[in-house]
């Protein structure tokens, strides 16, 4: 808290004014004024009033006038103040008010002789008294600790981490109007489940009291969301937060947001039709363009998209033959080979992946789905007709980073109950990642699920990318920190 500042606080206070009033209301924001009268030969008219309010971006005074820049959230006008046009109370707030406090001002229109559009305030009035100070302005907030860390002031005094969240804001309005104009319907699912299941993570627990029971916060919302496929809602979709006890890192925030829907009598081909489409309409309607700068990085989002095995990436971008990882013993030789440390209780397709992992996915920079996934890390996903030790899915790649992960969802209650007492045995021998039993969505199986496709996509991921950022944290209003003392 600024000292000078608070004595400028009480100072209002003395003269009987509340620093922080209770109401103001404006007819109409900035950007109306300014959009009434864009161009420069407009008539402004001489008696009509206009009313405004906003904070004080910048202060210039001369003697008895002065000249300051306020902002609301549509824009920014220009403000003349003298001394002889405001009562002498009002004349007095002003004296009182500094860059950083809000104020409401009323008055007339005319234009400087720079053609800049003002307002001629007629009345004054200090709104919100700010007790310290913003950052200098041409240095700005540059310490990325504090940016994250008081992101309200980040927002204050860069005017493009406020665009990037009112695209990200634009982004959630399209995808959410695009599932729903291709007939799906948004539910709402538990957030704190009794079993962990839904993807391979490791939960936060928490207790409830009453219950006297375990809970874990939700790593997916797939099983609720097959149930409600089961129960006959045969489009549906959640755009919600998840919660993964993981580590923090670019990519990489411990709660997140994600869409997952679930579609009955479809595949996973056309479902990654479906992404196509929607990251293309987005870049579109965010970007006017179906190319993207990420980086140093000129991304092509021209439909259609690559679409590749995962034994075919190996082979095409770590120039490994897909016979060479064709069996266990050769799979381990080669992941030896490449430094990758191998657990014992991993089978060939584990091994496979992790190959994967290493030698070719940072490399897939357009848009590129991998198909095909090893069974063995896909306990949800239904296995290939014609080689049930792969399964229909894919992950969605751009920018070397996974964007989305859909497949054909398993419908057989005998091989999914299988599956499940396998992650139970993995959980058992250590494996905090591996899913629970869940007895209620094998009865749900039981009943019948038709044949469904489903997939996930990060949201913030999706707008890292759309928004050119390349830290989750960019993309994050409140980022997770570690905690400190003091600010």
């Amino acid at each position: 808290m600024d000292q000078h500042r608070l004595e400028k606080c009480n100072k209002l206070r003395e003269m009987g004014l509340n620093p922080y009033v209770n109401s103001h209301i404006i007819s109409s924001p900035i950007s109306d004024i300014l959009e009434r009268f864009s161009k420069e030969d407009d008539v402004l008219p001489e008696n009509e009033e206009f009313s405004a309010a906003g904070r004080i971006l910048a202060k210039r005074e001369f003697g008895k006038t002065a000249f300051l820049t306020i902002r609301d959230r549509s824009g920014i006008i220009q403000v003349y103040i003298k001394k002889a046009l405001l009562s002498e109370n009002d004349f007095e707030v002003y004296t009182l008010s500094e860059v950083g406090d809000f104020i409401g001002v009323q008055g007339t229109l005319f234009r400087t002789k720079t053609g800049e559009l003002t307002i001629r305030a007629f009345q004054y009035r200090l709104l919100t008294k700010a007790l310290r100070d913003l950052p200098e302005k041409f240095h700005g907030l540059k310490d990325v600790e504090t940016r994250y860390r008081q992101r309200y002031l980040d927002l204050i005094v860069n005017n493009d981490v406020k665009d990037v969240f009112i695209k990200r804001s634009q982004i959630i309005k399209e995808i959410r109007d695009f599932f729903t104009n291709h007939g799906f319907i948004e539910v709402e699912t538990p957030m704190m489940h009794s079993l962990v299941g839904g993807a391979a993570a490791k939960p936060f627990i928490t207790h409830h009291n009453a219950l006297d029971m375990s809970l874990y916060l939700r790593i997916a919302p797939e099983l609720y969301l097959k149930r409600l496929v089961v129960g006959g809602i045969e489009r549906v979709f959640e755009l919600n937060r998840n919660f993964r006890n993981e580590g923090v890192d670019t990519k990489h925030n411990p709660e997140f947001t994600m869409i997952e829907w679930y579609m009955a009598y479809a595949d996973y081909n056309i479902l990654m039709d479906m992404i196509e489409e929607l990251v293309t309409h987005l870049a579109k309607k965010i970007n006017n363009s179906e190319k993207l700068e990420y980086g140093n990085l000129t991304i092509d989002l021209t439909r259609p998209w690559a679409r590749l095995t995962m034994a075919q990436a190996i082979e095409k971008y770590g120039n490994i033959s897909q016979d060479e990882i064709s069996t266990y013993e050769k799979a381990k030789q080669v992941a030896q080979n490449l430094k990758i440390t191998i657990d014992a209780s991993w089978g060939q397709g584990r091994i496979v992946s992790e190959i994967f992992e290493a030698v070719a996915e940072e490399k897939l920079i357009n848009p590129t789905f991998i198909i095909d996934y090893p069974k063995e890390i896909s306990p949800l996903s239904k296995s290939k007709e014609d080689n049930p030790e792969l399964t229909d899915r894919f992950e969605l790649f751009v920018a070397g980073m996974e964007l989305s992960n859909g497949f054909n969802e398993l419908n057989d209650p005998i091989d999914q109950k299988e599956r499940f007492q396998k992650q139970v045995d993995s959980r058992n021998a250590g494996d905090e990642e591996a899913c629970m039993m869940d007895e209620d969505y094998i009865r749900a199986l039981e009943y019948g699920l038709p044949p469904t496709a489903g997939a996930g996509m990060g949201i913030d991921r999706l707008v890292m990318l759309l928004t050119n950022k390349q830290s989750i944290r960019d993309v994050l209003l409140f980022p997770y920190m570690r905690n400190i003392d003091t600010i």
